[in-house]
C-alpha cells in the first residue's frame, strides 16, 4: 500500500521590515533616532534636579513673587496678561511658573526639570522638523544633537527665570512645523494654526519675533518656494502671505519696548550712543560665532564694555562677519544662506541696538540663533566628507564631536550646582562684574559661609557706583546691623539711581521700617505708601503698613491692612499678626478664627510667632 505524500509545511510570508527587525522603516528609525536624542538630553541635564534657585531674577519670577505663588486662580491669569513686571510682557511665561509653584512649591527640583523637560522637547521637534522638511534623515539629526549638547545652552535650561526661553522655543518650533504643513496643504485654517503658535511664542518670550523673516529663509530653502523650480512662487506673494504675521511682530515690538522701558531696564543713547552700540553689536556677532564653535569661559552675565572697545578689536569683527557673508553668497549653497541669515536675522532683537540693562552678550540670547550655524555645520559637514570621500569618517568625527560638547556641557552644568559657585566662577571669566559680585554677596549671606558679603556688595559698588542692587544691599545690611542711620541714608541714595520700579519698592519698604524703628511713624508711613504707589497690593508692604498701625494703636488701620495683605498672600505671620490686631480692638471672636488660619497654615507655629513678635518689637 502506497504511502501518502509528504506534505511541506508552509510559513506564513515575512515581511522585509519584519526580516529585519522592528526598526527597519523609515518611521521606526525616526522614532528611535529620536529617542536617543530626548534620553540622552534627560540623562545630560538630570543634576538639575538637586540644584538651588538662582540669586539672579529666580525671586523675581518665583521665590517672592506673591502673583506666582498664588497658583493658578484667575486673577493670576488676569495679572500675566496685564503686568509689566521683569520688564516684558510674556503671560504664558508667567502662567508656566504659576502652575510650576502649584505643583512643585517651594522644591526647585521641579521648576528645573520643566526646564529640561521643555529643551528635551525642542530637541526632539527640531529634529522632526528638519527631517520632515528636508528628508535628510541623519543630517537633522545631527542639528538637533549639536542643539542638544552645546554648553552655550546650559544657561537657558538650568536657569529657571529662563523658562521663557525653552517656552518660547517650543511654540516657535511647532509654529514652522505648522507652517509647512500649511505650503503642503494650503488653508486658510492651517494658516490660524501658524498664527495662533506664533502668538503664543510671542507671548513666551518676544525672541520669536522674527519668525516671519525665518519664513521667508524657509521658503528658499528647504521649502524651495523661490528660485527655479516647480514650487517656486513669485516673491511678492511670499511677502503678502507674511503680512499678517509680521503685523503681529510689529505689534509685540511696540508692546515688548514699551514693558522694558516702563521697568527702567532701556539705556539711553546718552549711556550708550548709538556709535558704542553698533560697534558692540559687530563685535558680539564674531563672540557669538566663537562661543559657539568653542564654548569657553560662559557665564550668566558679561558686563557691557562701553566705549572701551579697541577699535582692531570692532575692525576684526566686522571684517569676518562680512567675508563670511560674501562667501555663503558666493557658494550658492541654499543651506549655507538660510543658516547664516538665520543666524544673523534672529540675533537682531538681541544684539545690543535696543541696549536693555548693561549687558554686552548672553549665552542665552544663542539659543535659537545657533542653529542656523548648527544646520551650516552639518549640511556643510556631509558635503565636504562626501567631496573628499571620507565616509570612513562620516560618523566618527561627528560623533566626536557631540562627546567633547556633552563633556564641557556636563562641566558647564556643574559650576551651576549653588550660587557661590556659579558667581565665583564668573567674576573668575568676565573680570570685574558689578552683578556678579552683588549676587555672591547674596549667595554668601544665604550660605551662611564665614566669607564676608559686604566686601562683595562694596566691590559691586566700586565697579559701578550707580548700581542700585549693590547700594540695596549695603543698605540693607546697615538695616540688618542696627546702623539705622547709615541705612536710611543708603536708601535714599539708592531711590535717586535709576531702577525698575518692584527694587524701588523694596527700597521704600525698606526705609519705611528703617524710620519705624527710628519712631519716626510720620516718615515710615510716607515710605510705605510710596511703596504701594509703585507696586499696588504689594502683601509685604501691607503687612508692615499693619505692623506700623499697631504701634500706633490704631487697630482699625491694622486690621484692614494685615486683612488686604492675607487676601493676597495668606501666611502663619500674617494671620498672627491680623490676630493681635482684632485682640486690641476686642473682637475676640475674629481674632480666635484668625488664629486658627494660623495654625493651618502653619508648618511651625512657634518660629510663625517668634516672627511676628520681631516684627512688632522693632
Amino acid at each position: 500500500m502506497a504511502s501518502a505524500p509528504k506534505k511541506k509545511l508552509q510559513l506564513p510570508e515575512v515581511s522585509p521590515a519584519a526580516k529585519g527587525g522592528m526598526f527597519e522603516t523609515p518611521a521606526q528609525r525616526t522614532t528611535v533616532l529620536c529617542l536617543i536624542l530626548v534620553v540622552a538630553t534627560l540623562a545630560l541635564y538630570n543634576p538639575v534636579s538637586g540644584f538651588p534657585f538662582l540669586t539672579f531674577d529666580d525671586q523675581r519670577y518665583v521665590t517672592e513673587n506673591w502673583h506666582v505663588q498664588a497658583g493658578l486662580r484667575w486673577q493670576t491669569v488676569e495679572w500675566a496678561f496685564a503686568t509689566f513686571d521683569a520688564a516684558n510682557w510674556h503671560p504664558l511665561t508667567w502662567l508656566s511658573h504659576a502652575m510650576d509653584w502649584e505643583l512643585f512649591g517651594k522644591n526647585p527640583a521641579g521648576h528645573h526639570y520643566v526646564n529640561v523637560l521643555l529643551h528635551a522637547t525642542n530637541v526632539a521637534l527640531l529634529f522632526l522638523l528638519l527631517n520632515v522638511a528636508t528628508g535628510c534623515r541623519w543630517k537633522s539629526w545631527m542639528v538637533a544633537a549639536l542643539f542638544a549638547f552645546h554648553p552655550i545652552n546650559v544657561e537657558s535650561v538650568v536657569w529657571i527665570a529662563e523658562r521663557k526661553n525653552v517656552l518660547s522655543m517650543v511654540f516657535f518650533l511647532l509654529a514652522l512645523g505648522a507652517y509647512t504643513g500649511y505650503v503642503r496643504k494650503p488653508k486658510l485654517s492651517r494658516y490660524i494654526g501658524v498664527a495662533l503658535l506664533f502668538a503664543c511664542g510671542l507671548m513666551a518670550k518676544p525672541q520669536v519675533i522674527t519668525f516671519p523673516f525665518v519664513l521667508m529663509l524657509w521658503d528658499y530653502w528647504p521649502l524651495k518656494r523661490m528660485g527655479a523650480g516647480a514650487k517656486s512662487q513669485p516673491v511678492s506673494h511670499l511677502i503678502l502671505e507674511k503680512i499678517p504675521l509680521l503685523l503681529m511682530s510689529i505689534t509685540s515690538a511696540v508692546v515688548t519696548i514699551k514693558a522694558q522701558a516702563a521697568g527702567g531696564a532701556v539705556r539711553t543713547t546718552l549711556e550708550y550712543p548709538l556709535g558704542v552700540r553698533l560697534e558692540n553689536a559687530v563685535v558680539a556677532y564674531a563672540e557669538y560665532v566663537l562661543k559657539g564653535f568653542w564654548p569657553a569661559h560662559l557665564a550668566p552675565f558679561y558686563p557691557h564694555p562701553g566705549n572701551s572697545l579697541p577699535g582692531w578689536q570692532v575692525l576684526v569683527a566686522g571684517l569676518f562677519v562680512a567675508s563670511v557673508t560674501a562667501w555663503v553668497l558666493a557658494a550658492r549653497r541654499r543651506y549655507l544662506l538660510v543658516g547664516w541669515f538665520w543666524f544673523l536675522g534672529t540675533l537682531v532683537p538681541m544684539i545690543g541696538l535696543v541696549t536693555v540693562g548693561a549687558i554686552a552678550i548672553a549665552d542665552r540670547y544663542a539659543y535659537l540663533p545657533l542653529i542656523g550655524l548648527f544646520i551650516m555645520v552639518s549640511w556643510g559637514g556631509a558635503e565636504l566628507a562626501g567631496k573628499l570621500r571620507l565616509s570612513r569618517w562620516a560618523a566618527v568625527a561627528p560623533g566626536a564631536v557631540l562627546v567633547v560638547l556633552a563633556v564641557t556641557a556636563h562641566h558647564q552644568i556643574d559650576y551651576w550646582k549653588n550660587n557661590v559657585n556659579l558667581w565665583t566662577h564668573t567674576i573668575e571669566v568676565t573680570g570685574p562684574n558689578f552683578v556678579a559680585e552683588d549676587n555672591l554677596g547674596v549667595a554668601l549671606v544665604q550660605a551662611g559661609r564665614t566669607g564676608d558679603p559686604v566686601a562683595h556688595f562694596q566691590r559691586a559698588v566700586e565697579i559701578s557706583p550707580e548700581d542700585p542692587i549693590g547700594n540695596f544691599n549695603l543698605a540693607a545690611h546697615a538695616q540688618e546691623t542696627g546702623n539705622l542711620q547709615e541705612a536710611a541714608r543708603r536708601y535714599r541714595a539708592m531711590l535717586g539711581m535709576k531702577s525698575d520700579a518692584r527694587l524701588q519698592a523694596d527700597a521704600y519698604n525698606n526705609l519705611g521700617s528703617v524710620y519705624r524703628a527710628m519712631g519716626d511713624y510720620s516718615h515710615a508711613r510716607e515710605s510705605y505708601r510710596a511703596a504701594l504707589e509703585l507696586v499696588p497690593d504689594n502683601p509685604l508692604v501691607l503687612v508692615q503698613m499693619g505692623v506700623l498701625a499697631l504701634k500706633m494703636n490704631d487697630s482699625t488701620e491694622a486690621v484692614s491692612d494685615f486683612s488686604q495683605a492675607m487676601a493676597i498672600q495668606p501666611t502663619d505671620v500674617g494671620y498672627l499678626l491680623l490676630t493681635r490686631a482684632l485682640e486690641q480692638g476686642g473682637r475676640s471672636a475674629e481674632a480666635a478664627a484668625a488664629r486658627k488660619q494660623a495654625e493651618s497654615l502653619s508648618r511651625d507655629l512657634p518660629r510663625a510667632e517668634q516672627e511676628a513678635d520681631g516684627l512688632v518689637a522693632h
